[in-house]
């Protein structure tokens, strides 16, 4: 290809052309601020159901203890995210977490002086070394994701387990300092939620003005396409695992900061969780659609559906039967929406042509 040639494709992915592709980027934000918004709106009719039930609900613990609950699958929804539209999954986020979480706790035991932003460095470290991992079995053993990812959330458990030889670490084994920021806030508003916030923001960010955010959902529409037009469709997977394994070592060190007490089985069956409130949240399960806003409302959403049923004296069963439900609504929807909008654009090329 040619220096001209090369200079005009880029100007051309900057600048998106007015023709048929234009109008399905404004229905498919369209659709996502519907998905958003309808999220809130259940989100609402669930705390007021709640609150006139019990109105202690709506109080300023209660709210903190809600917020507390849902900061860390927030996190690791979006970095499932990022994952899930480039049509991936990755299942070791869990072990990732309960990994790096054990280890946070033995780097204080073994040096009890250790700043606690330190130990936040290389616990993020940590997962991002084990994103890394599972990136680079993907790409080398050109294996789905799904299979690479059921593996090493045995293997980096495994791993946990090995490592914890059945100890357990106490609150009374880590700083002070640090298990503050597990409960501290700032005008009543948890530092963990506060977190959770500027990643939800970042990664929201990065996925709107990046070009190479953008190229992640071209990738999970049609990665085939994605790859000819000369989207390196391999790095920006190998980078997805990666982000997402540093998200869930951040996860995790706030994890140790927020419980206090640490064993292999921390974190375990939480990756089921995560993708369900990310395909509560309307990121499409086959890639290419989604934002993390929504997943984070869906992280929200799922955090409030159980704290709720507690409240109204539900059995935990329907809290699963519940989710279940929306998991099998939100991809009904995913594909009913799917339909339409390639109905609609085509009889718009039909007009067109």
């Amino acid at each position: 290809m040619s220096r001209t040639d090369t200079g005009a494709s880029e100007r051309v992915a900057d600048h998106p052309p007015s023709g048929p592709g234009r109008p399905r980027r404004g229905l498919t934000e369209r659709l996502l601020a519907v998905r958003e918004l309808s999220l809130l709106i259940a989100l609402a009719a669930l705390i007021l159901v709640t609150t006139m039930r019990n109105d202690r609900f709506l109080s300023a613990q209660s709210i903190k203890d809600l917020l507390l609950g849902c900061a860390i699958l927030v996190i690791l929804a979006v970095g499932q995210t990022l994952v899930i539209v480039t049509r991936n999954v990755d299942l070791s986020i869990g072990s990732i977490l309960g990994l790096v979480a054990f280890a946070t706790g033995e780097l204080f035991l073994a040096a009890p002086g250790t700043p606690w932003p330190v130990a936040l460095l290389v616990g993020v470290a940590l997962g991002g070394l084990c994103g890394v991992v599972n990136g680079g079995l993907i790409a080398v053993a050109k294996v789905p994701a799904l299979v690479i990812t059921l593996g090493t959330l045995y293997a980096f458990r495994g791993i946990d387990y090995y490592w914890a030889a059945g100890r357990q670490i106490n609150a009374a084994d880590m700083p002070r300092s640090f298990l503050r920021l597990g409960n501290q806030t700032v005008l009543g508003v948890p530092v963990l939620f506060l977190v959770a916030l500027v990643v939800v923001a970042a990664a929201g960010f990065y996925l709107r003005s990046y070009r190479s955010g953008r190229e992640l959902y071209a990738i999970g529409s049609e990665p085939a396409a994605a790859r000819l037009s000369g989207i390196p469709v391999g790095r920006r997977v190998f980078a997805v695992f990666a982000a997402n394994g540093a998200l869930a070592g951040l996860a995790g060190v706030l994890y140790a900061a927020r419980f206090g007490t640490l064993d292999a089985a921390a974190g375990a069956g939480l990756e089921l969780q995560v993708v369900a409130a990310a395909v509560v949240g309307g990121v499409a399960i086959f890639g290419g659609s989604g934002s993390v806003y929504g997943a984070a409302l869906g992280a929200v959403l799922l955090t409030t559906i159980g704290s709720s049923l507690a409240v109204l004296r539900i059995d935990p069963f329907w809290q699963q039967a519940v989710v279940g439900a929306l998991i099998l609504a939100a991809i009904g929807l995913d594909r009913l929406l799917a339909l339409r909008t390639a109905a609609r654009l085509r009889g718009g090329s039909a007009h067109g042509a």
